[in-house]
């Protein structure tokens, strides 16, 4: 079977984490603090600060930027922790159309939501599958109606527009490092931000509110702290990513050259900036392909299958239908893309595509 994913760690992988371990940082410490420097001097960040996971990342940028009651506009395509951050920071989500090319917020459906939810006050940005958000508009956009940017950028570590890490645009940014991601640690997250006093928020909200003394608690936070482990497993992976990118999106390449005469099958469209955590396929007929593809031995998976909106946990929350990112759940697939694939796995991944019938 020619997988999505490969869990298995390197050598140095290895000997990084038996060294944390030898040391006895099982906990937060001097390796943590290290894998934030050399995070943000890779992002162009300001701070870096390290959570257990992408979704504690995500919920400490709320709990620190959105008001109570606050109404934030999302995408209705993609993962729920997106959403459930924002109602577990007290604020409400509010949903905005995608544009069908990218699956990543339109800015022209974003403005028409602005006119319909006009208490509006934050947005929430995901950069879907590693491609960057239109930022140019984004930026000004947030500009012009004074509303706090926030960047979802659990699926885009390396990713950049313009030359700019994502993360370093809105007043934070939130990624993960779960085992599937590009930068994988297992389990674990990061902030970005350059604002000191925000960074000082996550940092209390991500240790049980602490202060400056021990068992001095001066807010309500959280055990959401990244042990050493994970630590140890990002610095060893950090200096590899953007060569893991780079791989993608050779991959990515591949599959365009090798798919694009299907009349049937909508490619991603590429650019600069793309950093392939997923290569996601569109087509009508996605689920007798993803069969056809499994009985040749590729796996694949569908992300997302549903929009946020008809989720049973959102279903009271009176979203308008946002119709291209409903027919995007009906219609992607992704294909394997991982660093690892070898030319003869994409071989059989791009046969396997253009026998189907």
């Amino acid at each position: 079977m020619v997988k999505l994913y490969d869990f298995r760690p390197t050598p140095e992988d290895a000997a990084a984490v038996l060294a944390a371990m030898a040391d006895g940082e099982w906990a937060d410490g001097p390796r943590t603090r290290a894998f934030e420097a050399a995070f943000a001097a890779a992002a162009g960040a300001g701070t870096a600060i390290a959570a257990a996971n992408g979704t504690a990342a995500l919920q400490a940028i709320c709990a620190a930027c959105l008001a109570p009651g606050a109404e934030v506009l999302t995408t209705p395509f993609t993962f729920i922790a997106t959403a459930n951050a924002i109602c577990g920071a007290g604020a409400i989500p509010r949903f905005a159309d995608v544009d069908p090319a990218t699956g990543n917020l339109d800015s022209e459906a974003v403005q028409e939501a602005l006119r319909a939810y006009p208490r509006v006050r934050a947005l929430m940005l995901v950069h879907l599958y590693g491609r960057p958000c239109d930022m140019g508009a984004f930026t000004r956009l947030a500009a012009e109606r004074g509303l706090t940017l926030l960047e979802d950028c659990a699926q885009a570590a390396g990713a950049a527009w313009n030359g700019h890490s994502v993360g370093t645009f809105g007043r934070a940014g939130a990624f993960s490092f779960y085992a599937t991601k590009n930068l994988a640690t297992g389990e674990g997250g990061m902030v970005t931000t350059d604002d000191p006093d925000l960074a000082a928020a996550v940092r209390r909200f991500i240790n049980h509110g602490r202060g400056d003394a021990a068992y001095h608690h001066v807010s309500v936070g959280y055990n959401f702290r990244m042990h050493g482990l994970a630590a140890a497993l990002g610095l060893n992976r950090l200096p590899h990513l953007s060569a893991g990118n780079a791989a993608r999106r050779s991959h990515a390449a591949a599959y365009q050259a090798a798919l694009a005469d299907l009349d049937w099958l909508t490619l991603p469209a590429d650019e600069p900036g793309h950093v392939y955590h997923q290569y996601v396929v569109r087509t009508p007929h996605r689920d007798r392909l993803k069969a056809h593809l499994a009985a040749r031995g590729v796996e694949s998976a569908v992300y997302y299958p549903d929009v946020l909106y008809r989720q049973p946990a959102y279903r009271g929350c009176g979203a308008a239908a946002c119709p291209e990112a409903e027919r995007l759940a009906r219609e992607v697939l992704a294909l394997p893309v991982r660093p690892g694939l070898t030319a003869a796995e994409q071989a059989q991944v791009i046969d396997a595509v253009r026998s189907f019938q």
